[in-house]
């Protein structure tokens, strides 16, 4: 009888060990002078490609949709899918999840997702709403909802989420500085209770491009970073920066204060320019060796010698694929325009996950 209670109480031990275990969230990034690391691994570990380092990069695609729905009855209809002429944000979400894992296995350590998205059709927003924050910065449940779901499964899998918070022609649906600074702590701090480990934030999409809320434009954005870098729980915060739009040098108040620093590719046709850009980078008053990061290029040719993800991989900066559905091309192309095929789906995608697999060794 003793022994039976002593194994039952064994038992009993390793299944509450076991709960505790399955609750616990797995992947951690974080950062150590230029470099990322996964679970205290650099990331990409012992791999050079033609001689350029690879490991400590974190390459990236900007998936910014994956939470994407329109509260603008007037304008849902924009984005349809093909084959069921309706709109649903929970297939949308569903299919996203279920392409993390190709897009791993082909060496993607990072997406970008935005809680305000990106603009649907390529570029420009007209009409629609897409926003994870009510008008007073409170979170609505059904994004939050299709966010854990991806964020659970990038942990899963080991990888990190790039979470952008606002995005321009969305932040003008919250309705003052105080709604923006009531969305960025409840987000962060909902992020930390749930000891989100793999998600680095960036405040804003390209902060210097047409924003209503003067808190979230280039000169004072740096109030944000910091604001989010001084949130702390249980001795975890989150590491935190912003980007500026295609081809502009980050400014000293956001280089000082990032713990990484963003660019965006958008506009540069010539990848040696993109080589200037993150030398020039290097150089900007209060930079102090963070880890250079591309989060958005609509550039590709990968055929070539030299492309912009080439130039930025020998600069030893990260690259993100930024790809949306261009003029006479459909469903499968692109992964920015919605509704969304989250599919290596087309020869422009398969391209860039071939490079990426060639890159990265996977």
């Amino acid at each position: 009888m003793i022994a039976l209670l002593t194994n039952l109480k064994t038992w009993a031990l390793i299944l509450l060990f076991s709960q505790i275990t399955w609750g616990q969230n797995k992947t951690v990034v974080s950062i150590v002078d230029d470099a990322f690391y996964i679970n205290g691994k650099i990331t990409y570990s012992d791999r050079y490609w033609q001689g350029n380092k690879i490991e400590g990069l974190l390459l990236n695609s900007r998936m910014v949709q994956g939470i994407f729905d329109d509260l603008n009855p007037e304008t849902k209809d924009n984005f349809i899918y093909p084959d069921t002429k309706k709109w649903s944000a929970k297939r949308n979400n569903k299919e996203f999840v279920s392409q993390m894992k190709n897009w791993r296995d082909h060496g993607l350590l990072a997406f970008t997702l935005n809680l305000q998205g990106g603009s649907p059709l390529g570029y420009g927003n007209k009409g629609w709403i897409n926003s994870t924050f009510t008008p007073t910065g409170d979170i609505r449940k059904p994004y939050l909802k299709r966010l854990n779901k991806i964020l659970k499964e990038a942990d899963k899998l080991g990888m990190v989420v790039i979470l952008g918070y606002f995005y321009f022609g969305q932040d003008e649906w919250l309705k003052d500085e105080a709604a923006v600074i009531n969305a960025v702590d409840n987000m962060s701090h909902y992020l930390l209770r749930k000891k989100y480990k793999n998600v680095i934030v960036e405040v804003n999409n390209e902060c210097n491009i047409k924003y209503d809320h003067d808190i979230l434009k280039p000169e004072r954005v740096h109030e944000l970073i910091k604001r989010i870098k001084d949130i702390e729980i249980d001795g975890h915060r989150l590491l935190v920066s912003t980007s500026y739009g295609g081809g502009t040098l980050p400014k000293t108040n956001v280089v000082s204060h990032s713990d990484f620093i963003l660019l965006h590719g958008n506009g540069i046709k010539d990848p040696d320019k993109i080589t200037q850009l993150v030398n020039n980078t290097r150089k900007v008053e209060g930079y102090h060796n963070q880890p250079i990061v591309f989060n958005e290029d609509d550039h590709f040719d990968f055929d070539k010698k030299n492309n912009n993800f080439v130039n930025a991989v020998k600069s030893y900066a990260s690259w993100g694929y930024f790809d949306y559905r261009m003029k006479g091309e459909g469903f499968d192309d692109g992964f920015q325009s919605v509704p969304v095929n989250w599919g290596i789906s087309s020869p422009r995608k398969k391209d860039f996950f071939m490079k990426l697999k060639e890159i990265t060794g996977y």
